[in-house]
């Protein structure tokens, strides 16, 4: 009889400050990673579902730990694949019927979008009949930092020894956002098109945002594009990645970055991310249990979240600056480290206009607020002595919001390849988002203590 299948509890998401050294530091370790092939839009062969990605990427994870499927006893799923298309059912190619042919290779649950257009427990235990022990199982929704929590809290409670967490994204051929309210149509007149749209709707508030920001502290936008080179170029020194695999030739250089045509000034063409099909997995277990595993393990010192809401549509810079800050000050504590013990970040970038809040806000090298284009124009690569999103990030690799996950485990294990730190030792990192004002995020290191 399968599990029952339950939702994170809530409290185990550390949202508030004041709350001390996290109970768990240490005593839960990453020791596997898994990562599917990548792909620009799904070509409508079930073999590179979401759902076949998906079973790739957590055999792969358990693979690379050393781990048989009869170990594993937890796992942890986020049911959400796309924040793009995903209006349902979608148009099949002429002359096919996929969900027939899904329904031909796969065991499908009672929902026909799962393998297809969402993930579920009962879908990848259904299709994983090597997964005979796992018991304890876990809905984590929209995304792969809250679902990392999930496993190391169901770790930290005495809940799973060895536990998996995966998040798969689909692509589905078709406009941005189309299914959701408004976006069915050609245009939107009403107050949604702040909150909705074809992708666009983000970069429209970060652009303001990031205007603001140029404004206030009296900078260029044209110190941004060492970020933007620098993660492309980690991107393309990450074989996992989208660009690493399908574009290799997609060097960016400064002078191709300037003259990027406009989305929504000053938001420009490379400071986006773009869509893609892809799954990975990740495999916790014990401290004590790690040290008898294939990899090195990373230990996971604190984790922490922000739940803050903005007065009106969209944040302002004053309301994201005070939230960075009190995330900061959170992962910090939690942890019982200083910003002078991160090695290296991996913050989230979907828009590359926002990385700079998180890293400001954790006041990482030193930073305060409106430093990070300064900052920019320092040695920020992986062989010098402040390296910013060694993943290359969504920006760099393609947005899968795990790019940054993946890295600091693989930093941290030596198994980095071309895209090792070497300015500085790695030690200790944190990860996380998506949003400045709303995220999760991880602080991992190379001990436990």
């Amino acid at each position: 009889m399968a599990p029952e299948v339950q939702d994170m509890p809530a409290e185990w998401l550390r949202t508030q400050a004041g709350l001390g050294v996290w109970e768990g530091k240490g005593k839960v370790a990453a020791v596997g990673v898994g990562v599917s092939p990548t792909a620009r839009r799904w070509d409508w062969d079930t073999q590179t579902s979401v759902g076949a990605n998906s079973i790739l990427a957590l055999r792969k994870a358990m693979e690379d730990a050393g781990v048989t499927p009869d170990q594993v006893d937890g796992l942890v799923v986020v049911p959400d694949t796309t924040t793009g298309r995903f209006d349902w059912p979608p148009v099949w190619p002429e002359g096919r019927d996929i969900a027939a042919e899904m329904a031909a290779v796969f065991n499908m649950t009672d929902d026909p979008r799962d393998g297809m257009a969402r993930l579920s427990v009962d879908w990848i235990l259904q299709n994983m009949p090597e997964l005979t022990n796992v018991k304890f199982t876990a809905h984590v929704p929209a995304d792969t930092a809250p679902a990392l929590i999930g496993a190391i809290e169901a770790i930290n409670h005495g809940q799973a020894q060895v536990c998996l967490v995966l998040k798969g994204w689909h692509n589905l051929s078709g406009r941005y956002y189309v299914g959701q309210g408004a976006a069915r149509g050609d245009t939107i007149a009403t107050r949604e098109k702040w909150t909705t749209g074809w992708g666009t709707v983000g970069v429209y508030q970060e652009a303001t945002r990031f205007q603001r920001y140029l404004w206030k502290y009296g900078k260029d936008k044209d110190m941004f594009a060492n970020f933007v080179v620098n993660s492309k170029k980690n991107g393309l020194n990450m074989p996992e990645g989208f660009f690493a695999q399908n574009r290799p030739y997609d060097v960016l250089t400064r002078e191709d970055y300037l003259a990027a045509r406009w989305i929504a000034k000053p938001a420009s063409l490379f400071d986006n991310d773009i869509p893609i099909m892809v799954a990975a997995a990740y495999l916790f277990t014990t401290a004590e249990r790690a040290k008898d595993m294939k990899q090195k393990p990373v230990y996971i010192l604190n984790h922490a979240s922000s739940k803050a809401t903005a007065r009106s549509l969209t944040p302002t810079l004053d309301e994201v600056e005070a939230e960075t800050a009190r995330t900061g000050r959170k992962i910090y504590e939690g942890a019982g480290i200083t910003a002078n013990d991160l090695s290296f970040e991996n913050m989230y970038d979907g828009f590359a206009l926002f990385h700079q809040f998180h890293i400001e806000g954790l006041g990482y090298r030193g930073m305060k607020f409106g430093d990070a284009l300064d900052f920019y124009q320092t040695d920020i690569s992986i062989e010098g002595p402040n390296p910013i999103l060694p993943s290359g990030g969504n920006i760099g690799s393609g947005r899968s919001r795990f790019w940054m996950h993946t890295d600091c485990t693989q930093q941290l294990q030596w198994l980095a390849g071309a895209r090792t730190i070497t300015g500085v030792k790695p030690e200790i990192a944190v990860s996380g988002g998506p949003m400045p004002m709303g995220g999760n995020f991880t602080v991992w290191s190379a001990t436990p203590a």
